[in-house]
């Protein structure tokens, strides 16, 4: 069965074609800019790639110009739509209501709306995304993989805010955890990796990119995670903040700066704070020139001191998570990277390891050389520390065939 796998952001739609026999990837694309003046359509099937520039004025005409540029007879790799048995779709957030990945109906579209508040960015593009494919590829099953579902099997001690319980029980405010699907198939591909059973396993995951989070999964379920109620929580990312003095935000609301550092002059709204710990934080906002961990690591070497210390603080806060979750669990057998920056910077991989040798992870510098999947601790390290290519896509392509197969996800 060929399973179309799509991410739906709010002005663009990412797409995969995976044929499940052998789990071959036969073409993925990207629309971008939908509704926006310069709209346009990058694909790719094998050596084969094209660009198509034309107004896409909304989600549902990008759906259509996806499934023709999949049906061209220069560019395309399937004859007929027919041909396409399923369609998964990432959704951010599935609140407190999913643990799996589901078949889409109308309860479905249903909670997915109802968890606009918490993912104001991502849910309601996700729910585009589905409606868009469901009015153009009529009678063909959709399914939604939540990114908030693997992380639902916290404990509550791991998942409650110190808030009066009432928000919880009211208004679900607690901690959901974002990267469920890619923190899922890391934990689970590494043990088949090594050849042994996630059951008795301690694991940490480091999935590190522009937005980054950590878990701690034992026995292959996840007890906690760095992200929160939103994916503003946790480490510095590429323009979050992650964590800090929840009074911070009235501070900075009372006492606003413009660009150039002098005071506003008056207070600004939550919102407009939250909008800067958001998008103008993080590796941005410390090193004032970029939130890309690769111009970081180029400023830094060259002694820019906000880029070092940049640099410093995301380190820094690895370590911390890793130590917390490892006393959490009361030990850790694997610490795995993953994702942009985990499986591309060497560098920073053995800064986050370097100190660690007290709890027995002990890092290989040759072996940590490069990119690939891997296993960079040394020989005999009590610790083994692993790089493993995270691929979400597969993971959303096989819970979809799952579900329309058998009616129910597997434990991949």
């Amino acid at each position: 069965m060929k399973i179309l796998v799509v991410n739906a952001g709010s002005s663009s739609l990412k797409y995969q074609l995976i044929d499940m026999d052998g789990e071959k990837e036969l073409a993925k694309g990207l629309v971008e800019r939908i509704g926006i003046e310069g709209s346009r359509l990058k694909h790719s099937a094998g050596e084969k790639s094209t660009v198509v520039e034309e107004a896409i004025p909304d989600h549902e005409a990008a759906a259509q110009l996806m499934l023709k540029i999949l049906q061209d007879p220069e560019y395309g790799v399937i004859r007929s739509t027919d041909e396409i048995g399923a369609v998964g779709h990432r959704v951010l957030h599935g609140g407190n209501k999913f643990t799996a990945s589901m078949l889409v109906n109308a309860d479905v579209k249903a909670a997915i709306r109802e968890c606009f508040p918490l993912g104001p960015l991502h849910n309601p593009a996700n729910l585009m995304g589905i409606e868009a494919c469901e009015k153009v590829m009529k009678g063909t099953p959709q399914v939604a993989v939540f990114d908030t579902a693997f992380h639902q099997t916290m404990p509550p001690k791991a998942y409650m805010y110190g808030v009066p319980k009432m928000y919880e029980e009211k208004l679900h405010v607690r901690r959901y955890g974002f990267h469920g699907t890619s923190h899922r198939y890391v934990s689970r591909w590494v043990c088949e990796f090594l050849g042994i059973s996630p059951i008795g396993k301690k694991i940490i995951i480091c999935h590190l990119g522009n937005g980054s989070s950590l878990s701690a999964v034992m026995d292959g379920k996840c007890q906690d995670t760095s992200m929160g109620l939103t994916p503003l929580e946790g480490l510095l990312m590429g323009t979050r903040c992650g964590s800090c003095d929840p009074a911070v935000v009235q501070f900075m609301a009372n006492n606003p700066l413009k660009e150039d550092g002098t005071p506003l002059g008056h207070p600004i709204s939550v919102d407009e704070v939250l909008n800067i710990m958001n998008k103008k934080s993080g590796l941005l906002g410390i090193s004032g020139k970029s939130s890309d961990c690769r111009d970081i690591d180029d400023l830094a070497a060259a002694g820019d001191e906000n880029a070092i210390l940049a640099q410093e603080m995301l380190v820094y806060g690895i370590k911390k998570y890793i130590g917390s979750y490892a006393a959490a669990m009361g030990g850790v057998d694997i610490i795995c990277f993953t994702a942009g920056i985990g499986e591309n910077n060497d560098a920073l991989r053995a800064k986050v390891i370097e100190g660690l040798e007290f709890m027995g992870a002990e890092l290989d510098p040759e072996k940590n050389k490069g990119r690939g999947e891997k296993v960079i601790s040394k020989d005999g390290s009590k610790v083994t520390v692993c790089v493993i290519p995270t691929n979400e896509e597969i993971m959303i392509a096989r819970d979809t065939l799952d579900l329309v197969t058998t009616g129910k996800v597997r434990d991949h």
